[in-house]
């Protein structure tokens, strides 16, 4: 969240909203009678709640805060939470009068209508905003390298969010919707596959804590390889070199504690390019969705979309990513190449028979 103009957004807060659960229990248990006691308790719990990494430290540390994550995939999954989260960005954080100011909103490329139409009900309705833009963060990331020298609003944008992960091809600024790609596999499922492989050897990570490691082991550690034999080997021939010490403390007694962190800086990320390892149901790499998407675009936008990959989301900025994709997709791009000039011998070769139409004079046309 931020202001229009500022170089970098003046916040950046995890989708999180905590709220208090005795309040909320409270509330349901008065009887009608103790109507005073009942109004007072909803009041609370209505008052009684954080965001972000805020609420995030206030679930670990008391047990009263259940936490929300009122995205899910991608798409807003519980609207009285979400509505929650802009009240305190707007009040609490940006600390503006929203009736001053016109809000650009983002959303996911397979928002359905609906769902747009309530976020525009929140916002006027609620907030009172004279002006709203509701656009596609995909086309806001190719916008975002438009620069005099580089006019390409064409390209195709691979978004790999925490959520969900989207292939979206763009033509001039407008969205191709009948090629955008979806996967079931994002940041939060790269973050989930390291949690389930410390845990699998056995690192004495607390549990009410271990999902909130994996996160930072994956942002600070992880990397994307080339080749993972060959990185099983270089962590077997120097585990000092390359495997890496995580210290914490438990959230609620305050003692310390370490783990190693070995194989799963390179597996992590590699959930991305052989999805199998983590999700028996979807088996499709990221590069062959990306190819995919593009062929299925109209033929005349395929060598600009080739030309132009913007990748977007904090999961495409694991180290190499770039080269990994870059180079899975050229494989898939030659292979294709090859196959085509095997069956053509060489060339393309056309044939076409040309039925000329002529309108004379007593005749129709065509005849």
């Amino acid at each position: 969240m931020g202001f229009a103009g500022n170089v970098e957004p003046c916040f950046i807060q995890p989708t999180v909203v905590a709220v208090n659960e005795s309040l909320l229990n409270q509330s349901r248990a008065s009887s009608k009678s103790n109507w005073l006691a009942q109004y007072s308790a909803g009041v609370m719990a209505d008052l009684d709640f954080f965001i972000g990494d805020e609420a995030l430290t206030r679930s670990r540390s008391s047990n009263n805060y259940n936490i929300t994550h009122p995205i899910k995939h991608g798409q807003v999954d519980n609207w009285d939470a979400m509505e929650r989260y802009w009240q305190q960005c707007i009040f609490n954080y940006l600390r503006c009068d929203p009736e001053d100011h016109y809000f650009l909103l983002t959303e996911s490329p397979l928002t359905a209508p609906e769902n747009r139409e309530y976020m525009g009900e929140i916002m006027f309705e609620t907030f009172n905003v004279p002006g709203l833009y509701i656009a596609v963060n995909s086309v806001l990331a190719l916008a975002a390298g438009y620069t005099t020298s580089k006019c390409e609003m064409t390209g195709v944008v691979v978004d790999v969010g925490d959520g969900a992960t989207h292939i979206v091809p763009v033509a001039d600024g407008y969205v191709i919707g009948s090629s955008i790609k979806s996967i079931p596999i994002a940041g939060k499922d790269v973050t989930l596959f390291i949690q389930q492989l410390m845990r699998e050897r056995g690192e004495k990570v607390p549990p009410e804590d271990s999902f909130e490691v994996a996160r930072k082991v994956k942002e600070r550690y992880c990397y994307t390889c080339s080749d993972i034999v060959k990185e099983f080997n270089k962590h077997d021939k120097e585990p000092s070199k390359y495997i890496k010490q995580w210290r914490g403390t438990r959230p609620k007694t305050g003692t310390p504690y370490s783990c190693d962190i070995g194989y799963e800086r390179f597996l992590g990320p590699e959930v991305l390019f052989n999805p199998e390892i983590h999700n028996s149901n979807f088996t499709t790499p990221l590069p062959a969705v990306i190819d995919k998407c593009i062929q299925s675009a109209p033929i005349d936008t395929r060598r600009a979309l080739y030309k132009n990959i913007v990748l977007s989301g904090g999961s495409t900025m694991f180290k190499d990513f770039h080269r990994r994709l870059q180079r899975d997709l050229k494989k898939i791009v030659d292979a294709r190449v090859l196959a085509s000039d095997a069956r053509y011998g060489g060339e393309v070769k056309l044939s076409a028979n040309l039925l000329l139409g002529l309108h004379l004079p007593g005749t129709t046309c065509g005849s």
